[in-house]
């Protein structure tokens, strides 16, 4: 029993992390933009298809923003720019990533 709490204790503390990384430094500015997280989301998705094209093509983008590599229309970069390169380092990137990933698929979610 004590096994299995100290067990939950490291997965909720290790998802919070994640979903901290994500909120605080993702999150936070696309609040304030015209795109939101999901419907960039669905740019990559529709653009790369499955899940580890995406979250590579992701984490690509995010090492190296560049305006080939974009999700985004032409028309939006022109008007507000690229995103300056990520400052997270390589394992919060994928926690942030990976937590993205998580909160906006729809695979194995419908019924």
């Amino acid at each position: 029993m004590v096994k299995k709490s100290i067990i939950m204790v490291v997965l909720l503390s290790a998802l919070s992390a994640d979903s901290y990384i994500y909120e605080h430094n993702c999150l936070s500015c696309h609040k304030q933009l015209s795109f939101d997280l999901e419907t960039i989301y669905f740019k990559y998705l529709l653009k790369y298809s499955d899940e580890i094209s995406v979250k590579s093509a992701l984490i690509d983008f995010l090492k190296a923003p560049n305006a080939d590599t974009s999700v985004m229309p032409k028309e939006y970069i022109n008007s507000f720019g690229l995103k300056q390169k990520t400052t997270l380092n390589p394992r919060e990137l994928k926690e942030a990533v990976d937590f993205y990933w998580d909160k906006y698929t729809v695979f194995g979610k419908l019924k």
